[in-house]
């Protein structure tokens, strides 16, 4: 068993209400893998491969940024085609956990969402968030155009500002994105008060950036 699964279970913290009808809810039909993300002159989203850790996190960050239309949890930067999450627990595979973001350019920009994913996770430790441990756990930016690159190049040289030791998020053009298993989805929502790891992990770092300012609370 995974160790933020098996993680006891604490009690629930009343001061902050998580509703579930945040900016995702469990996708549908989802692929298995998606076309490389972008703008596009015909569509009104564009789309964001990030990782910062654990993807239930990054996911429930996300889904309560301004501008954010779904959230989804899934695989990149590896070498194995279509890779399980007990494969990804192998550390072999080359993945890290993911998330796709979906977003509106109109309502909020590049440089925004990376300033929420610099100020969600230690950008500073490689291969590691906290007790989570291995290469799938890293932090990474997956670019799919220039500007997308340009940006992220941008944030990560501004944040360095903000932490004593180098930023390690890695910056490399995308590959590949693998839609996680449909139990990954959309989890913190629906999992908040029944898994230790939520309201040990998750519930303090999203009070955190309510608190800032950079989310929402629902």
């Amino acid at each position: 068993m995974n160790r933020r699964q098996s993680l006891p279970l604490l009690a629930v913290l009343p001061a902050l209400a998580f509703t579930m009808n945040a900016a995702d809810s469990k996708p549908k039909d989802t692929p298995k893998e998606s076309a490389k993300p972008g703008p596009d002159s015909k569509a009104a989203t564009e789309k964001l491969i990030i990782g910062g850790g654990c993807f239930w996190c990054t996911e429930a960050v996300f889904q309560r940024v301004n501008g954010v239309k779904k959230v989804v949890s899934g695989y990149s930067g590896g070498h194995v085609v279509k890779p399980t999450y007990e494969q990804i627990c192998t550390k072999t595979t080359g993945h890290a956990e993911v998330i796709q973001v979906e977003f509106d350019p109109k309502t909020v920009t590049l440089a925004t969402l990376f300033e929420v994913f610099f100020a969600s996770h230690d950008p500073t430790t490689l291969n590691r968030q906290g007790a989570d441990t291995g290469p799938q756990y890293r932090s990474c930016i997956f670019y799919a155009n220039d500007a997308q690159k340009t940006a992220a190049e941008e944030a990560k040289k501004k944040a360095q500002s903000g932490w004593k030791d180098p930023i390690v998020t890695e910056v490399a053009a995308l590959k590949n994105f693998y839609a996680a298993e449909d139990y990954h989805q959309n989890y913190f929502n629906l999992n908040w008060n029944r898994n230790g790891y939520c309201s040990a992990v998750i519930v303090p770092k999203l009070r955190k950036l309510i608190k800032e300012g950079k989310i929402r609370e629902n």
